[in-house]
C-alpha cells in the first residue's frame, strides 16, 4: 500500500494528490485527515487540489474508487485468484490474502468499512456513505461470481455469510488479533460444506 513519502515528484498533480490522500486516508481515516494536510504531504497549491477536486468528498469519493483498484481488485481478487486452482480454493485463499496483510507492518484495516462507520451518523443517503457500501457490495459480489462458478447453493445468500467472516476477521484484526484470518478459515471451509451440493 502507498505511503505519503512513495509519492513521486515526477507524477502530475492530480496523482500526487491522489496518493499523499490515499496514504493518509487508508491510514488515519477521512474525518482525522484535512485538506491541508493533503496539500503540504502531494506538494500542490490549495488551488490546483480544488481544480482537480472541487471538495473534501469528491477527493474521498476518489479515494474510495482508487481504493477499490488497488485493494479489492489487484491486491485481493488477484492474489486469492492466483493461489487457488479452484472456484474453492480460491475462495479459501481470501483468507490466506488476508493473514499475509494482517502481519504487514502497513496493516490499515477496511477503508470501505472505516468511512462507512465515519459517515454512519450523516444519514444514508450521504454520498461517502453510499459509495462505501457499494465498494464493499463489489466485493461480495466477487465471493457470489467465485461461489456460483464452484456450484455452491444459494450463491448470494453464502456471500452475505462469507463476507461476514472477511469483516468480522479484519476487525479482529484491527483490534490486535494478527491471526484472525487463520481462525476465520476453518469458519469458512464449513460454510462451503453448508452450501456444497456434494
Amino acid at each position: 500500500m502507498a505511503t505519503v513519502g512513495d509519492v513521486s515528484a515526477r507524477a502530475g498533480p492530480r496523482e500526487r494528490i491522489l496518493d499523499t490522500a490515499y496514504a493518509l486516508f487508508a491510514r488515519r481515516g477521512v474525518g482525522d485527515v484535512g485538506v491541508d494536510e493533503v496539500i503540504a504531504g502531494s506538494g500542490v497549491a490549495k488551488a490546483t487540489l480544488y481544480r482537480h477536486f472541487p471538495s473534501k468528498t469528491e477527493l474521498v469519493l476518489a479515494f474510495l474508487a482508487e481504493r477499490e483498484q488497488r485493494w479489492t481488485r489487484e491486491f485481493i481478487a488477484v492474489e486469492s485468484a492466483r493461489r487457488g486452482a479452484t472456484p474453492q480454493q480460491q475462495l479459501l485463499a481470501l483468507f490466506d490474502v488476508f493473514d499475509e496483510w494482517f502481519h504487514r507492518t502497513d496493516f490499515e484495516g477496511c477503508s470501505f468499512i472505516n468511512v462507512l462507520l465515519e459517515m454512519h451518523g450523516h444519514g444514508p443517503e450521504h454520498p461517502l456513505g453510499r459509495a462505501s457500501a457499494q465498494y464493499l457490495d463489489n466485493i461480495r459480489a466477487l465471493v457470489r461470481q467465485r461461489a456460483e462458478r464452484a456450484g455452491l447453493t444459494c450463491p448470494a445468500e453464502f456471500a452475505h455469510s462469507w463476507h461476514i467472516l472477511m469483516k468480522g476477521s479484519i476487525v479482529a484484526a484491527a483490534e490486535g488479533d494478527r491471526h484472525a484470518a487463520r481462525r476465520a478459515k476453518p469458519m469458512a471451509h464449513c460454510l462451503i460444506q453448508q452450501h456444497s451440493t456434494t
